[in-house]
């Protein structure tokens, strides 16, 4: 993590730079050497420090056909941009992905700082390359080939002072840059994990990049650490006929070599010892250095991610919920099997997506898509294009040879769409139609197809008062809310410390990587207004900063969590006295599972103590 320069010192950087032409070497003392050279790459480019940069943002048809020729890329980064955007969420940000020359094809985050964010024009189809837009965290994250974080006044131009940016490029399995991460918040808020998430999210969207695209050649996964191996955190080299064609970063760093070894270094030419056996066995190597390494072959025949041993349960099997929310799911599985319409309600973060996908996997279309449309996140202009499709030559941009949409790739499975309560109306009138005469007709005039899917809705908001509003159309909700599976808020869950170990458990591989005692008692104490995807955010935090053997202490917890008042013992038994939890049962009206979540324990332990005493 780098030390950030203080305000101070930045705003000394500045008037010596700006104001009085001094461009020496001791500047670097006041900011980091590569806002420095950023700088001056500026300045030669007679940039106007003073002057808020003439952004002509893409056209909405423009964007569309720009975000179809990263499609790829989009839906690789898409699990860490959710990831994110918990984080973003909580501490007023946003995340944002670019293509390699800076332009925004998606930005996901804090509505409140969205659109302070737009004023400078941090939106999708504005182009923050350096020549463009000066010293700006992706700008200058690309030209340096490196992760870096620009803060406040260390952007180049003035008007961008109000922003905190930490990006990181993005390289494909060859060594080209093919786009940056980037979270961007207020400058006035501590943001000092923000590159380290980065940092991490880029990580493992570089290595999801060997999840395709490699059959009939050989893939060699090799880490310093065995256990490391299978993790976003091991090397990967690939080779056909022995010479080394494609890589990623760490696999490269164990081995001594750089990209300029693609197509020029063999297998022998990197290690001293290479594994033999069968393919997927884990074997010892030795580098060119001496090093001790692990490692395994993954030839045309294996499939491309075998281990040894398949890891345990890592897959997200909907939220961690308790006994009555596992029974409102199993009646979703059936209502979806009789072709009835589910609305899942819930706060923001409260797994509504993850509750949908194990609604779908268990259901009789399991076998068929599962289809996630996000209604806040797809902007306006664009939404109707990715539900419906179009034709060849609907628009200008449109793809050559049109675009399905989203309703036809559901087509035998399952429709999800998330934050339904932010269609725009006018969507809202065609998706009606769609869903009473099960056919979708795309845009430019083409023929309606018949769709046959399932339909699954989500929102964090009260339809009801939409809909009183005149904001949401009466009969669509109709339409949609036959069935509704309400899921709690975290805060109102029982063991919170039991579901900080289940979900600690399923996102941290290296079984190494343990929590303090005091730390987890900290986070299940607090209230998360993130709810799961908060908490999972700040999870993946925590192992990336952890060391293996020794556990997490409270010191790496957030400011905000560590500012919450301290766990009072109220979930354990001691602490909780028969008349104590006949109170809370009469205070609830009689209702024993509202009590048990006030009191924080269990509602089986609340019945038994109360009425088998």
């Amino acid at each position: 993590m780098r030390q950030e320069a203080s305000p101070r010192a930045v705003l000394a950087a500045r008037k010596q730079f700006f104001q009085l032409g001094l461009q020496d070497r001791p500047l670097a003392a006041l900011v980091p050497e590569p806002i420095l050279r950023s700088w001056k790459r500026c300045a030669e480019r007679g940039l106007d420090s003073a002057a808020l940069p003439r952004l002509e943002p893409l056209t909405a048809h423009e964007l569309s056909a720009i975000a179809e020729r990263h499609e790829r890329l989009r839906r690789l980064c898409r699990p860490e941009i959710e990831s994110l955007y918990a984080d973003a969420m909580q501490t007023g940000c946003v995340v944002i992905l670019t293509d390699a020359e800076g332009l925004i094809l998606d930005a996901l985050g804090h509505a409140d700082f969205a659109a302070r964010a737009a004023q400078v024009a941090l939106r999708p189809g504005v182009l923050w390359g350096e020549a463009s837009t000066g010293t700006n965290a992706v700008g200058t994250a690309l030209v340096e080939g490196r992760p870096i974080c620009v803060h406040g006044g260390e952007h180049y131009y003035d008007p961008h002072g109000i922003l905190s940016c930490s990006a990181a490029p993005i390289l494909d399995p060859y060594g080209q840059t093919v786009g940056a991460l980037d979270m961007s918040g207020p400058a006035a808020v501590d943001h000092r994990h923000a590159l380290g998430l980065v940092r991490l999210a880029v990580e493992q969207i570089e290595h999801r990049f060997f999840d395709e695209g490699f059959a009939g050649r050989r893939v060699l996964r090799l880490q310093a650490d065995r256990a490391l191996l299978g993790t976003s955190r091991e090397g990967v080299l690939v080779f056909e006929d022995e010479r080394l064609v494609a890589a990623n970063r760490a696999g490269l760093g164990l081995v001594g070599a750089d990209w300029s070894a693609l197509g020029d270094k063999r297998a022998g030419d990197l290690l001293e010892r290479l594994p033999g056996g069968t393919d997927g066995e884990t074997q010892a190597l030795r580098g060119r250095g001496g090093g001790p390494l692990y490692g395994r072959f993954e030839g045309s025949g294996a499939r491309p991610h075998a281990t040894p041993k398949p890891r345990p349960a890592r897959r997200e099997e909907g939220p961690l919920l308790g006994a009555e929310e596992r029974a409102a799911l199993a009646r979703a599985v059936r209502m979806v099997g009789a072709d009835v319409p589910v609305l899942i309600r819930g706060e923001t973060g409260t797994g509504k997506e993850l509750a949908a996908r194990e609604i779908h996997r268990l259901s009789a279309r399991g076998g068929g898509a599962f289809v996630a449309v996000n209604c806040a996140a797809i902007p306006e202009t664009l939404i109707e294009s990715e539900l419906f499709g179009y034709e060849d030559g609907a628009f200008t941009g449109a793809r050559r040879q049109g675009r399905r949409g989203l309703l036809r790739e559901a087509d035998g499975g399952v429709l999800f769409l998330d934050e339904i309560g932010d269609m725009p109306l006018a969507l809202q009138s065609r998706l009606l139609r769609v869903l009473q005469e099960r056919e979708v007709a795309p845009l430019g005039g083409g023929r309606p197809v018949k769709v046959d899917f399932a339909l699954l809705c989500a929102t964090h908001r009260d339809l009801r008062l939409l809909v009183e509003a005149g904001s949401f159309r009466q009969d669509l909700y109709f339409r949609i809310a036959h069935y509704t599976v309400e899921l709690p808020p975290l805060r109102r869950l029982p063991d919170r410390a039991e579901i900080v170990r289940a979900l600690w458990a399923r996102l941290v591989e290296d079984e190494r990587l343990t929590l303090s005692d005091a730390c987890e008692s900290r986070l299940a104490a607090y209230d998360w207004p993130g709810n799961f995807r908060q908490l999972a955010g700040t999870l993946r935090a925590l192992a990336a900063l952890a060391d293996p053997f020794r556990p997490v202490g409270e010191d790496m917890l957030p400011p905000e969590i560590l500012a919450a008042p301290a766990p009072a013992p109220v979930g354990t038994l001691d602490a909780l006295t028969v008349e104590a939890m006949r109170q809370a049962v009469e205070a609830c009206g009689g209702n024993v599972s509202q009590a048990a979540r006030r009191l924080g324990v269990n509602r089986s332990t609340l019945y038994r103590r109360l009425f088998h005493a």
